[in-house]
């Protein structure tokens, strides 16, 4: 029955920190949508190819940001349970986890290791939600382009 409860402490905080970053996630690009939405609206078929690719770099870079809060929520949830020595451990083993890199030289214990399994899958689906996200963008400048190509001729 004691190996259940450190079992069931993992999934609970994994459980809660999986909710914020999707949470996280989901309204940061509602806003990063607003942002990038208005700025390929406002892009006209006969403008340069510069005002899209700032769209593109806005969204590049607005995504870049929601993954940065997410890893530091996990950081500061890894230096508050005292499983790293100083807050930049506990943030280069997020990013590692999170992205799914996983070097290996900074461990947790095996009190919550689990929940350090769960936040690289976490990352893996925000980073296939961010790739669609920006795909979206993407697919939306190519319809500019397109535009703009076929009024040209």
């Amino acid at each position: 029955m004691q190996a259940l409860a450190p079992l069931a402490a993992n999934l609970a905080v994994a459980s809660a920190m999986v909710a914020l970053t999707v949470l996280t996630h989901f309204w940061g690009l509602v806003g990063l949508t607003r942002i990038v939405s208005g700025g390929h609206k406002r892009l006209k078929a006969h403008e340069s190819a510069g005002r899209a690719a700032l769209v593109m770099l806005l969204g590049v870079f607005g995504v870049f940001a929601l993954h940065t809060v997410e890893i530091w929520f996990y950081a500061a949830l890894y230096r508050g349970l005292g499983e790293t020595a100083t807050f930049e451990q506990a943030l280069y083993f997020s990013t590692t986890t999170f992205a799914s890199l996983g070097y290996g030289d900074i461990v947790l214990s095996p009190n919550w290791r689990l929940l350090s399994a769960i936040e690289g899958a976490n990352g893996v689906i925000l980073f296939a939600w961010s790739t669609a996200f920006l795909l979206t963008v993407t697919r939306k400048l190519n319809l500019i382009e397109r535009d703009w190509l076929e009024r040209g001729r």
